[in-house]
């Protein structure tokens, strides 16, 4: 479970990273609307994934409503599910 939660933290960070590096850009400043389709679905699934494995793994875990909000508020902002997959959970790969 771990390792599925942490890959997935990655791709749900990336994705975002393109959506809005990417996607955002050639959308409203070249006017090419197709490429934030596909980014845009693609992190809409791992958006959803993230949350329902972080739901999932802090009750695994036994985590606190605490950490639990952490982890789902970090789905929001940009880089922050890197900062939970270093912080949070490559110390319990250890």
């Amino acid at each position: 479970m771990l390792k599925i939660f942490s890959l997935t933290a990655i791709l749900e960070g990336i994705s975002y990273l393109l959506l809005f590096g990417v996607g955002m850009p050639l959308k409203y400043l070249a006017g090419i609307p197709e490429p934030n389709i596909y980014i845009g679905y693609a992190h809409g699934f791992l958006f959803i994934a993230y949350c329902a494995l972080a739901v999932l793994f802090s009750y695994e875990r036994k985590w606190g409503l605490k950490r639990l909000c952490i982890l789902l508020v970090a789905a929001l902002l940009p880089f922050a599910t890197f900062y939970i997959d270093r912080k949070y959970l490559k110390p319990l790969e250890a």
